[in-house]
């Protein structure tokens, strides 16, 4: 209480004739990409177009309205990591930076980032502003470590012409399935009367694409995919059931199997396929493609979560977070944290435009976001969505690594045994190298830990 105190008095006091770092000049690092060329004195944010566009102007738009504009900007190429593990080995991170929530972790565990809560006391923010979605990808053991900036996971990317023909539209919307047996039914009526794949799978190369399938699944039924920081389990009935069916369904030629990222969207974008499971981030792309007369998409886009096949509807979501690093720092440069907050909060609707869910909750629920196309079928994803645990490490390295046995379990090249079995292997074999999680003291090795 008394920090955020202090903070709130500072934040009132900035702007009042210092110099330095008393004027609260601060350091921004993010990725998003580098458009300066575009939006490097843009300031108008409501016309700026894309990730790169929007971010870039908020912050120019911070700037203008800030008594010397305090805020310096560094963009790394995605996802920066490398660079910030450099600065902070170096003893001189940067005083916000950019990152997605499954990767707070890492940082967490070793003490490297400051709990936020004093910040967003100081702007007028609290936890339950956010999102239960957003808000849990930025927590770790009961601490908010970020700020909330949006939700983003699969969506079902959908070309509702062929859904026309196929028979699966009602009302003007797609028939999506409700059961793990519904959806089979669609694929082959879809199939028989389009001769197209119900989904276009970028199964090559794509580990972020099979992982986020089976968690979402395994969540959906409840099962306990990390049951402490240093285990996960894949070798359970409910995980040979996900694969089992997508590697079914694949094998009956109802799925494409032998496409990456590129050649999945350049199908989709051609008419190719039914379903595109990917990520919020398409919304945008897709979306234009759709508006464009001549285009095989033109008029025909439709985009939802996706589907509850078994158990509940949930789904495996993650999000981008503003992470403030440790360091010394002045009152004036704290409180010009807080300012930034708050400034970004009010702005979550303009980033929502990116096709990634706003981390408000009241942005969320504004009738100015549902609005927005197809944002009204997609907003259930940040009350369904689900994060893994925060105390779950390496989280992008697990990706992939689970991700290359599903894939080759889904293309045949292994059983669906054996690939639970490596990837369950391979996963713990990394986990039992890392610290223990403890943000508050010195890490421990859990080498004894090892299974």
């Amino acid at each position: 209480m008394r920090i955020a105190l202090a903070l709130t008095l500072a934040l009132l006091a900035t702007g009042c004739g210092s110099s330095g770092a008393d004027d609260g000049k601060i350091y921004l690092q993010r990725f998003f990409g580098e458009c300066g060329a575009a939006y490097g004195s843009a300031t108008d944010v409501a016309a700026a177009k894309g990730e790169c566009g929007i971010i870039t102007s908020m912050i120019n738009k911070f700037n203008a309205q800030t008594p010397g504009a305090p805020v310096s900007s560094n963009v790394v190429a995605w996802p920066g990591y490398p660079q910030l593990s450099a600065q902070f080995a170096a003893g001189d991170p940067p005083d916000i930076v950019s990152m997605h929530g499954g990767v707070i972790s890492d940082y967490a565990a070793r003490g490297l980032l400051e709990p936020v809560e004093p910040y967003l006391e100081a702007a007028g923010l609290t936890p339950e502003q956010f999102t239960d979605a957003s808000r849990m990808a930025a927590t770790v053991d009961n601490r908010l470590y970020g700020l909330p900036w949006d939700t983003h996971g699969g969506l079902y990317h959908i070309n509702t012409k062929l859904f026309a023909q196929a028979g699966l539209m009602r009302d003007g919307k797609p028939i999506l399935p409700r059961s793990a047996e519904e959806l089979l039914a669609h694929a082959r009526q879809f199939k028989a009367r389009t001769g197209k794949p119900y989904l276009l799978q970028s199964l090559v190369a794509d580990t972020a694409a099979q992982t986020r399938t089976l968690y979402t699944y395994l969540m959906a039924q409840d099962a306990v995919i990390f049951p402490d920081p240093l285990h996960i389990k894949l070798q359970t009935p409910e995980a040979r059931r996900v694969v089992n069916y997508f590697k079914a369904l694949t094998e009956e030629g109802l799925g494409t199997l032998d496409q990456d990222t590129p050649a999945a969207i350049a199908a989709f974008l051609s008419g190719e396929g039914g379903i595109y499971p990917t990520g919020t981030w398409m919304i945008d792309q897709f979306q234009q493609d759709a508006m464009t007369p001549g285009r095989p998409l033109y008029g025909s886009y439709a985009v939802y979560p996706y589907p509850r096949l078994w158990g509940k509807h949930a789904e495996f979501v993650s999000g981008h977070v503003w992470v403030v690093p440790k360091r010394e720092r002045t009152p004036a440069q704290r409180a010009m944290i807080a300012r930034f907050f708050a400034f970004m909060t009010a702005h979550n609707l303009d980033w929502a435009r990116t096709g990634h869910l706003p981390a408000v909750r009241k942005v969320i629920e504004s009738a100015a976001f549902k609005a927005l196309p197809h944002r009204a079928d997609i907003a259930p994803l940040a009350t369904i969505g689900h994060p893994l645990p925060g105390y779950v490490q390496r989280q992008s390295a697990i990706e992939r690594l689970v991700g290359e046995e599903v894939g080759a379990a889904i293309t045949g090249q292994k059983t669906v045994d054996q690939a639970l079995a490596d990837g369950e292997r391979r996963v713990n074999e990394l986990l039992a190298e890392l610290p223990v999680f403890s943000p508050t003291s010195p890490p421990r090795r859990s080498a004894s830990s090892r299974p």
